[in-house]
């Protein structure tokens, strides 16, 4: 434990929010800059007398419990979090299972790509955010229950309607290799998750392929980078496929952009007319 690196971090993140972030009237005679010793440790649930001992680098060392009431109190980021664990001695467990949490920023870029289709998967592939474009060309996500918003589950167990597996993808039998071997590295590091081990479960004894294909143990397998959706409305819609990897959530941001001046650009533009609609991102 380095309690003075600890000290000297606390007060640092502490004097960096105001009053009015958290909450509380900032008051006519405040002279401390952000937060007060006493307001911190009312928001972290411990005494003031702690959390004075704490900054003044004379603390025992904090609990898992503390810490994690410090990191919510003072609005730690994730690196921030990690941060103080170890300036505390205590390395932060691991996530037990894959985040599902879509940072503010990720879905702000989402709405600020009208022409291209955009959507983010978990670690388990299931698509936790989306713009008004993917929902035209893909699936109204909104609609479904969470279980058939994750894609392998999809691709290897449907629905396929109108015999149009995975949204008659011209790839699926490639998605479907890499999405096995993505979720094989995910249940590798998430060992003790239930709801991965449950889903990969779900899939061994519901498709001889999927079980085919986990059991030749492939994990690094290159994605398709273009490819052809069969739309019910508009038809063909030729995209690229470009992958954005958001390494602190274990999440994939994928975007969709059709050639400029293509007939599947068009088709696109057509779909964000007659085939959009509000969709809310799931919590």
């Amino acid at each position: 434990m380095d309690r003075r690196e600890l000290a000297a971090f606390l007060r640092s993140r502490r004097e960096r929010i105001t009053p009015a972030d958290v909450g509380l009237p900032a008051g006519p005679r405040r002279r401390t800059p952000g937060l007060r010793r006493e307001e911190a440790a009312q928001l972290a649930y411990i005494s003031t007398e702690y959390y004075t001992r704490l900054e003044q680098a004379r603390g025992p060392r904090p609990s898992h419990e503390v810490l994690a009431g410090l990191a919510r109190a003072l609005r730690l980021s994730d690196a921030e979090r990690d941060h103080l664990h170890h300036l505390a001695g205590a390395p932060p467990a691991p996530a037990p299972g894959p985040s599902r949490e879509v940072r503010q920023s990720i879905l702000d870029l989402l709405r600020r790509l009208p022409q291209a289709a955009a959507i983010v998967t978990s670690a388990t592939i299931e698509v936790i955010a989306w713009n008004d474009l993917a929902a035209a060309l893909m699936e109204d996500f909104s609609a479904l229950p969470r279980r058939e918003r994750n894609l392998v589950r999809r691709a290897f167990l449907g629905p396929h309607p109108q015999g149009r597996r995975l949204y008659g993808v011209s790839d699926v039998e490639e998605f479907a290799r890499m999405s096995t071997g993505r979720l094989r590295a995910t249940a590798a590091r998430y060992p003790g998750d239930p709801e991965v081990a449950a889903l990969v479960r779900e899939l061994h004894e519901g498709s001889a392929e999927f079980a085919r294909l986990w059991d030749s143990h492939d994990v690094a397998i290159e994605p398709v980078m273009i490819k052809t959706f069969q739309h019910p409305l508009v038809g063909p819609v030729t995209v690229n496929c470009d992958v954005l990897d958001i390494t602190d959530r274990d999440q994939q941001v994928v975007i969709y952009t059709a050639a400029p001046g293509s007939p599947s650009e068009q088709a696109l533009r057509l779909l964000s007319v007659v085939g959009t609609q509000r969709m809310d991102v799931p919590t």
